[in-house]
């Protein structure tokens, strides 16, 4: 099963060279806004996904963003950044999501409120996490594009959503259908594509903590609890938010800017 998986990742298509650029950028210690305006114009795609984003309920900006230049001013070069590669990638690896009980855009919406939580949360403990950790909210739960195509090839659809229903974890009946979680799915896809190693170290053992290196620990963990308020199949569930916070006191961290992040996001999407 697992070399399925790696023959399925290996047949991916190269990222465009738009988002090699976004990455060049992103490591360059002496790079100016306009550049990255200049690198993002180039994909009507990106520019198209950016100023939904921008424009959603979610921001609540009081005028129309129409401009490029105005929205990556607006949302920081950060999260910019992390749209254009996760909207990119979400049309690179474009399969059916229906074992998740999802479709591409409920997917796109669910990463979208992760970032924005991280955002809410993270601005409240530290500016470093916050600008770190943006890109792998968004972008932790892309596995499962290969991983709902790979089930539903093997025809156990039915199989993993029974798991499912009967109290499993989504990532316990990737692992008993698939052999490997979304986590690590993830992983390999960014190692192949050759992105960041710091991008890859805290993601991968999102459902495995034990696993965690000590020097990403936290940031994993971080990461947990993001992926659990914002599961793509009930981002902001009841159930899910619970979870969270009970991880939260597990990993001895502060719920109270937890809380009021997820108060801050539930207000703004009843706005929508």
């Amino acid at each position: 099963m697992t070399d399925d998986i790696i023959e399925r990742i290996e047949s991916l298509p190269p990222l465009p060279q738009t988002i090699i650029e976004i990455e060049e950028f992103r490591k360059d210690p002496n790079k100016e806004l306009y550049d990255l305006v200049k690198i993002i114009e180039k994909d009507a795609l990106i520019v198209s996904n950016l100023l939904k984003i921008t424009n959603s309920a979610m921001f609540g900006f009081r005028s129309k963003v129409e401009t490029t230049s105005k929205a990556i001013n607006l949302l920081g070069s950060n999260f910019t950044i992390s749209v254009a590669i996760g909207g990119t990638i979400q049309n690179l690896l474009k399969t059916n999501l229906s074992p998740y009980g999802i479709n591409s855009d409920d997917f796109m919406k669910a990463s979208t409120i992760a970032t924005t939580f991280a955002t809410y949360w993270l601005s409240k403990v530290s500016f470093d996490l916050k600008e770190e950790l943006i890109m792998p909210a968004l972008l932790q739960e892309a596995g499962k594009f290969i991983l709902a195509d790979l089930i539903i090839s093997l025809n156990k659809e039915k199989e993993f959503k029974d798991l499912i229903s009967s109290g499993s974890k989504i990532y316990e009946a990737e692992k008993e259908i698939t052999g490997l979680s979304t986590s690590e799915i993830t992983a390999k896809i960014f190692s192949h594509w050759k992105l960041s190693d710091n991008l890859i170290k805290v993601i991968e053992n999102v459902d495995c903590i034990s696993k965690c290196e000590e020097k990403v620990l936290k940031k994993t963990q971080i990461l947990d609890i993001i992926r659990t308020v914002c599961c793509v199949s009930s981002p902001l569930g009841e159930k899910n938010i619970e979870e969270a916070l009970k991880k939260a006191q597990e990993y001895c961290m502060d719920t109270k800017y937890i809380k009021e992040a997820i108060s801050r996001l539930e207000d703004k999407l009843l706005d929508e």
